[in-house]
C-alpha cells in the first residue's frame, strides 16, 4: 500500500491542480455512496421480518441465574455426556443459533447427551462475583449435576473465554471430566497486540472507578471494546448485506448472527477486573497469575485428553494468543480450521470443519462408535 501510494502521489504532482480537484471530488463521490451502501444494510437488517423462533432446551438445573439446558434425545440415556461452557459476556445460544447452524442439536443427533451451561445476565448476587465463584461455584455445581444425571464423567467443551472457564474446570475436576475441547480459546493476551495492553493498564485507574460505581461494565461498553478490535467490520459486512436478497438464507442466516451479537449481558465487576485488567493488561494467564481458590491455573497440570481447535481468521482470538495454550497442555492435540471466530460455529463449512471432528473426537474418547 505504500508503494501504490509513493506512485499515486507522483503521477498527481506531475498533473496539476485541476487533477487534485478531480481526485477530491470522487474521493468525495466514493465516500458518500460507502456510506449510502452502509446506512441501506442497517435499514435492511432492521426491517427484516427474521425473528429467532428456536425452542430453549428443558432447564433441569439453576443456581441464580446460571442454567444447565438439557439437550438429550429421547432414548439416549446412555449417551456419552458433554458439559458445553460459553463466554459470560454473550448469550449461551450462539451454540444453538437457528434449527440448522446449532452444535447443541447436532451433538444430540449423533448419539452424545449435550448439556448447556446458560449464564445468563448477572443478578443481583452475581453482581459480586469472581472467576472463582463461577468456576468453582457455578460450574463444578453444574458438572456435579451432569454426573449425578448421566451416572459418568462428562467431556467439557469450551467456547473462547468459556474456554479458560473449562482449562480451570478440567484442572481442578480430573475426577470428573473425561476430556476437554477449547474452541477458539484465548490465553496469551498481549502477544501480537502490545499497544492493547498499554491502553489497558492506562484505563485501570479510571474503568476501574467506573466499574466500581455501576458494578458491572455494561453491555454498550464492552460492545465497543470488541468494535474496537476491526473498526471497518461493521461497514463491511452492513454493506454486503444490501446486497443480499432479503428472503434469502444467507439474509436470515446474517440477521440471527447480529441479533445474537447485540443481545450481550453485562460483565460482573470483579470479573471484569479480573479478565479487563488481568487478563488483558497484565497477561496474567501466561504469567500464572491467574488464581482460581488461590490456585493458580496451569495448563501443565492439566491431566485429561485434550483437543484446541484454533481457527485460522479469527481477529477476536488470533492464532498467536491461542497457540501458546495449546503447546502448555501435556499431548494436546491442535486442529487448525479455516474460518473465524464465529464462523467456526455458524458458518455453511461449520458441520463438516468443526461439528464433525469435534464430535468424531468426543466418541473417540468415549470408546464408542460415532452415529452416522
Amino acid at each position: 500500500m505504500a508503494e501504490a501510494g509513493q506512485g499515486l502521489a507522483q503521477s498527481l504532482a506531475g498533473a496539476g491542480p485541476e487533477a487534485w480537484t478531480r481526485l477530491d471530488e470522487a474521493v468525495a463521490a466514493e465516500s458518500l455512496r460507502r456510506h449510502e451502501s452502509f446506512l441501506a444494510g442497517i435499514e435492511a437488517y432492521r426491517h427484516h421480518p427474521y425473528r429467532r423462533a428456536v425452542d430453549p432446551a428443558p432447564e433441569i438445573w439453576r443456581q441464580g441465574t446460571t442454567s444447565l439446558r438439557d439437550y438429550r434425545q429421547p432414548g439416549d440415556g446412555d449417551a456419552p455426556p458433554v458439559l458445553v461452557v460459553p463466554s459470560l459476556i454473550n448469550r449461551a445460544y450462539i451454540l444453538d443459533l437457528t434449527e440448522k447452524r446449532s452444535l447443541m442439536r447436532y451433538l444430540a443427533a449423533k448419539g452424545l447427551a449435550p448439556f448447556l451451561v446458560d449464564w445468563d445476565a448477572p443478578g443481583e448476587a452475581e453482581k459480586g462475583f469472581t472467576l472463582t465463584d463461577y468456576i468453582a461455584g457455578r460450574l463444578e455445581a453444574a458438572l456435579d449435576e451432569v454426573a449425578r444425571l448421566t451416572g459418568r464423567r462428562a467431556a467439557v467443551v469450551g467456547y473462547c473465554m468459556g474456554g479458560l472457564l473449562a482449562l480451570a474446570l478440567a484442572q481442578r475436576r480430573p475426577d470428573a471430566v473425561s476430556g476437554l475441547v477449547l474452541l477458539a480459546t484465548p490465553f496469551d493476551f498481549v502477544i501480537g497486540r502490545e499497544a492493547n495492553a498499554v491502553l489497558m493498564k492506562a484505563l485501570a485507574q479510571p474503568m476501574g472507578t467506573l466499574i466500581d460505581g455501576v458494578g458491572e461494565v455494561p453491555v454498550d461498553m464492552l460492545q465497543a471494546m470488541f468494535a474496537g478490535l476491526d473498526p471497518g467490520l461493521a461497514a463491511r459486512k452492513f454493506t454486503a448485506f444490501a446486497r443480499l436478497k432479503r428472503r434469502s438464507a444467507k439474509a436470515r442466516d446474517f440477521v440471527a448472527l447480529e441479533d445474537w451479537a447485540n443481545d450481550g449481558v453485562p460483565l460482573a465487576g470483579p470479573v471484569a477486573r479480573e479478565c479487563l485488567f488481568g487478563w488483558y493488561g497484565e497477561n496474567d494467564p501466561v504469567r500464572g497469575e491467574w488464581c482460581i481458590e488461590g490456585r493458580p491455573v496451569l495448563p501443565e497440570e492439566v491431566s485429561v485428553p485434550t483437543l484446541v481447535m484454533i481457527p485460522r481468521r479469527d481477529r477476536i482470538v488470533p492464532p498467536a494468543s491461542a497457540l501458546p495454550l495449546w503447546e502448555r497442555i501435556p499431548s494436546a492435540k491442535l486442529m487448525r480450521l479455516a474460518g473465524g471466530h464465529v464462523g467456526m460455529l455458524t458458518g455453511p463449512r461449520a458441520k463438516t470443519e468443526v461439528y464433525g471432528p469435534l464430535m468424531r473426537w468426543l466418541h473417540r474418547r468415549a470408546g464408542i462408535r460415532p452415529v452416522a
